[in-house]
C-alpha cells in the first residue's frame, strides 16, 4: 500500500469472527434524485473535490483495464481525492501496477491498495457483499448522532471498507456500527480524520506541513 503523506488519514484495520455477530438490521436500498441532491449538497467534500472524485473513479476504470484486462477484478473508489483499490487480481505485480496506474491519475492525493492475489469473488459472494453494504449503510442512518453522507461503504468477500473525512468519535461510533452487522468479516477504516474544530471551519488547516498517515494494523 502506498500513502502518500500529502493527506492527514487514519487506515485502522479491525477483524473480528463472523460467528460470534449479532444479527444486522435490516437492509435499506437508497436511491431517487431527491435524495442524491440533498447528499450532494451537504456533503463535506467540496464541490471540487466530488466532482474529481467521480472523474478519478472513471479514469481508474481505464486505467485498471489497461493494466490486468480480463486477468482480475479491481474497483477504484475515491473520497475527497483518497483512492480505495479492492477487487482480485492473479499475482503480485498485477497489484503493484495497478496501484501505479491508479496513483498517476490527476488529482489523487494518496492510494490505499487492498487488492487480494487470487481467483475473483464468486457472484455470490458479490451479491452478498452488495447486501451487506446496504446492511450497514442502512445502520448508519438509523444512528442518530451521524451524518451518514459522510461516509463511503464499500464491501468486499465481507470486509467492509468505511471511507469519509469524521471526527474520531464519528470514525469510531461507524466502525462499531459495521462490526454489529451480521456476516460482517472484517472492518478497515480509511478515514480522513480532523478534529471538531475543522469540522466546524473554526480551525485552518496548514498544507505545508501536514501530519505522516500510518499505515494499516493488519
Amino acid at each position: 500500500m502506498t500513502v502518500r503523506p500529502s493527506i492527514r488519514l487514519t487506515v485502522a484495520l479491525s477483524t473480528l469472527a463472523a460467528a460470534s455477530m449479532l444479527g444486522g438490521c435490516a437492509p435499506l436500498l437508497l436511491g431517487g434524485a431527491a435524495f442524491g441532491t440533498a447528499m450532494m449538497v451537504t456533503d463535506r467534500r467540496t464541490s471540487g473535490a466530488q466532482v474529481d472524485d467521480q472523474a478519478i473513479e472513471l479514469k481508474s476504470i481505464n486505467r485498471i483495464n489497461e493494466v490486468i484486462g480480463e486477468r482480475g477484478r479491481a474497483s477504484a473508489t475515491s473520497f475527497n481525492r483518497l483512492v480505495l483499490i479492492t477487487g482480485e487480481v492473479p499475482t503480485d505485480t498485477d497489484k503493484a501496477n495497478v496501484e501505479q496506474a491508479v496513483s498517476r491519475i490527476e488529482n489523487v492525493r494518496a492510494v490505499v491498495n487492498e487488492l487480494a492475489i487470487g481467483p475473483g469473488a464468486s457472484l455470490g459472494t458479490r451479491s452478498n457483499d452488495t447486501l451487506l453494504t446496504s446492511k450497514v449503510k442502512a445502520s448508519l442512518i438509523d444512528a442518530k448522532d451521524l451524518q451518514v453522507n459522510a461516509f463511503k461503504v464499500v464491501t468486499e468477500r465481507g470486509i467492509v471498507y468505511l471511507m469519509g473525512r469524521v471526527t474520531e468519535r464519528e470514525a469510531n461510533r461507524a466502525s462499531d456500527l459495521a462490526r454489529g452487522v451480521s456476516g460482517v468479516q472484517k472492518v478497515v477504516r480509511v478515514f480522513e480524520v480532523v478534529s471538531e474544530a475543522e469540522l466546524a471551519g473554526t480551525q485552518p488547516t496548514n498544507p505545508t506541513n501536514p501530519p505522516a498517515a500510518p499505515t494499516p494494523a493488519k
